[in-house]
């Protein structure tokens, strides 16, 4: 350290050719070509990037959990099932709507095919109750004639 008193330090000589200081306001605006005021073309996808309404394994409330879990078993067909996009359709034995399953709703180590006989439960779609989902879903036979997919990705022909 040195024993000498540390004398004040005078800011730099401005010239008219140097450029402004950061802190001087001028220096804070944005170019011309990119001012805050200027028309911007609104994006495609603005009024589409929502929230997912539809409750995957992760996200689904402990209340709506156990009121599946307490539900009847039923049985049904797989309609299509999309790896890449993460649902599928199940067609109910009994008739009726099809039912939307989600892939993290999936147990087994089979990926479903169209054609595969499986085994779930219902649980109720906020915000209104009112279109269930199917859970707790398991392949009981698996469609004959068809490659079949294991989550790890090999391949079985039945």
């Amino acid at each position: 350290m040195s024993s000498e008193a540390s004398s004040p330090v005078a800011p730099p000589a401005t010239s008219p050719t140097s450029p402004a200081s950061p802190t001087s306001p001028g220096s804070l605006d944005l170019p011309s070509c990119r001012q805050r005021g200027r028309d911007r073309s609104p994006s495609p996808m603005r009024d589409y990037l929502i929230p997912s309404p539809l409750p995957t394994r992760r996200t689904r409330t402990c209340s709506a959990t156990a009121r599946a879990a307490a539900g009847p078993m039923f049985t049904g067909v797989c309609k299509c099932f999309s790896r890449s996009k993460g649902h599928g359709f199940i067609t109910p034995a009994d008739g009726g709507r099809d039912i939307f399953v989600h892939i993290s709703d999936i147990e087994g180590e089979y990926v479903p095919v169209e054609g595969d006989e499986v085994s779930y439960k219902v649980c109720s779609i906020p915000p209104k109750l009112q279109k269930v989902q199917a859970v707790e879903v398991t392949i009981t036979h698996l469609a004959p004639g068809t490659k079949h997919e294991t989550w790890s990705g090999m391949v079985l022909n039945s």
